[in-house]
């Protein structure tokens, strides 16, 4: 098995391609080892010393480190870890794996709330996915877009850049109601 790693824009997180699927569908996002409990592949990559966020897309695994650790030092660990779980034949997620996407929303902005889904599923998250992360609606409220930042892009240094420049400027060009775009805390 070849493992292939790719940067991603926060120095912090590393994007592995194992060359097979990850995920049938979604993605899953593990903010703390706390949080890996039905992942067995979550918990092998945890239990390399330094790892503190770990996330899923259908074909790639991210890994966040601790600022103060070197991706020289874990980087073969955790690839020992994906290989090993692989050679195990268990599912990443076991049991109902629940995909992480668009948080639901009722009352009376639901027109546009499907606008905002539909250009962040078209044109946002397959780009981010890209770079190893994923963004998902979280909440639209007098204006006020909120969404969630998981993988690479949670604790990115551009993800403000990306979130202002990029995301808010796409959504107020196609939807007027729009005025900003804010991050949320999972």
């Amino acid at each position: 098995m070849f493992i292939q790693t790719e940067s991603t824009p926060n120095p912090a997180t590393l994007k592995f391609l194992p060359g097979q699927a990850v995920l049938a569908t979604g993605t899953a996002d593990f903010p703390s080892a706390d949080t890996a409990g039905n992942s067995p592949l979550a918990q092998r990559v945890f239990a390399v010393d330094g790892v503190t966020a770990v996330f899923f897309g259908s074909d790639f695994v991210t890994v966040t480190k601790k600022d103060d650790v070197e991706w020289d030092h874990i980087k073969p660990s955790i690839l020992g870890a994906i290989m090993e779980h692989y050679q195990s034949g268990k599912p990443a997620i076991e049991g109902e794996a629940e995909a992480t996407g668009h948080a639901a929303h009722d009352g009376p902005d639901g027109e546009i709330v499907n606008q905002i889904k539909e250009l962040l599923d078209a044109r946002v998250r397959p780009a981010v996915a890209q770079d190893g992360g994923d963004i998902t609606f979280h909440g639209f409220d007098r204006g006020i877009v909120y969404l969630h930042m998981q993988g690479a892009c949670a604790g990115c240094p551009s993800s403000t850049l990306t979130l202002k420049m990029g995301i808010e400027n796409l959504l107020r060009h196609y939807i007027p109601e729009v005025v900003e775009v804010r991050p949320v805390a999972a």
